[in-house]
């Protein structure tokens, strides 16, 4: 079912609380050191600004785990703020409830913004404990979600307050729907999944749910070893999700029962040990050294995924093809990044490690859509309903 944005609602005169995320990472000074997730908040920001609203963003930073740790508080933020809406007026609360912030929120005026303190210093944020979301919620008349990187989380912030205010999608989520939902519903065929990572007990419920809807299915990074196990293949010290062999046989035999094109390495680079200069080289995969491991597929592998990726009318991809923090082997990840860069149709980077590397490496622009939440992206791929979306209010 579509949910309502902030252009389904009026929003002139209205006090608005919205739900970002500003968990952005800090300089030991107090510093930000990446403001991506600030800068992705603004089409929200200025379209409410634009159009009259009053304001109120609210957002958690960190794990202050319920305590008031002021090294996790929201305050660089708005200075931040401060320098990308000049102009504006931006209020800083140093709570998120109380007298204090309801006298603030009372105040404020069309155009301007209160940023309230960070949510997590309470506990009852996490527990969605429902005085707390009543007592949020009773500053604002209309609530606008727009933290896809915590919509699986049912929060107060995220849940709790749609409980007591009309709720509505800002643009982040709006696009994420959008973008994602008719990647997975209403694909341009042929659609190319790419999975990557460590741990197949991590996947299981994406590619269960992809085997239903793509025509190839691409398979790399650490999970690659678990399926050459279930085919019976040495796999020396690579990472192995033992428990979940009998699971790999399985998902290959229904891959090829519903005529999905599974892919997996045919060649890989294998290390002594895993560190950023062990000695490495490449081997066909089915002579996989016995004391060796996996850190990346090999070239052969890359330039086949690649090409199957320059072919698709839509990719998705969500984790990378090796170790990509060693540069030694970062290459097959890279080889990904570019076809998906090079790719005519949509391409859809679930957050996390892929949507680093893609960025790390310069295609970020390339991409139809870079996912800004990890673990929410996945949980959409798999198929499952998002608690901070299904929240808001239907069309």
């Amino acid at each position: 079912m579509a949910k309502k944005t902030i252009q389904d609602v009026g929003v002139k005169g209205l006090r608005v609380l919205v739900r970002v995320d500003y968990n952005v990472p800090l300089e030991e000074d107090g510093s930000i050191s990446d403001d991506k997730r600030i800068v992705a908040s603004l089409p929200t920001v200025k379209y409410l600004l634009d159009n009259g609203a009053k304001v109120i963003l609210c957002s958690h930073l960190g794990r202050p785990k319920g305590e008031r740790r002021m090294e996790f508080s929201l305050a660089p933020v708005a200075k931040r703020l401060e320098e990308l809406l000049p102009g504006v007026k931006i209020t800083f609360a140093h709570d998120c409830i109380g007298e204090e912030v309801e006298k603030l929120a009372a105040e404020l005026k069309e155009g301007e913004i209160l940023l309230l303190e960070n949510l997590r210093f309470y506990k009852e944020e996490e527990k969605n404990d429902p005085e707390f979301a009543k007592k949020l919620a009773s500053l604002a008349e209309l609530y606008v979600s727009d933290a896809f990187g915590t919509v699986h989380r049912a929060h107060a912030s995220t849940v709790g307050v749609a409980a007591y205010l009309p709720a509505v999608a800002g643009f982040l989520i709006g696009k994420e729907l959008s973008v994602m939902g008719e990647a997975l519903e209403n694909p341009v065929r042929p659609l190319v999944a790419i999975l990557g990572g460590a741990k197949v007990k991590d996947k299981i419920g994406v590619i269960t749910n992809l085997l239903n809807k793509c025509d190839t299915l691409i398979i790399g990074g650490g999970m690659a070893y678990t399926f050459y196990k279930a085919k019976g293949y040495e796999i020396g010290t690579s990472l192995l999700d033992e428990a979940n062999v009998g699971l790999a046989a399985e998902l290959m035999e229904t891959a090829k029962a519903k005529g999905v094109k599974l892919m997996l390495p045919v060649d890989n680079v294998v290390a002594t040990e895993y560190s950023e200069d062990a000695e490495h080289k490449q081997v066909p995969a089915d002579q996989f050294p016995a004391d060796w491991m996996g850190m990346d597929i090999g070239d052969k592998t890359a330039a086949m995924f690649a090409e199957e990726v320059k072919k698709a009318g839509t990719v998705i991809w969500n984790g990378p093809m090796g170790v990509f923090e060693f540069p030694e082997f970062a290459k097959g990840t890279a080889a990904v990044a570019a076809a998906c860069a090079e790719c005519d149709g949509i391409t859809i980077v679930g957050g996390g490690d892929s949507a680093s590397a893609i960025t790390k490496l310069g295609f970020a622009d390339k991409i139809t859509h870079i996912s800004t939440g990890g673990g929410a992206s996945l949980e959409f791929l798999e198929g499952k309903t998002l608690p901070g979306v299904a929240a808001l209010n239907d069309k």
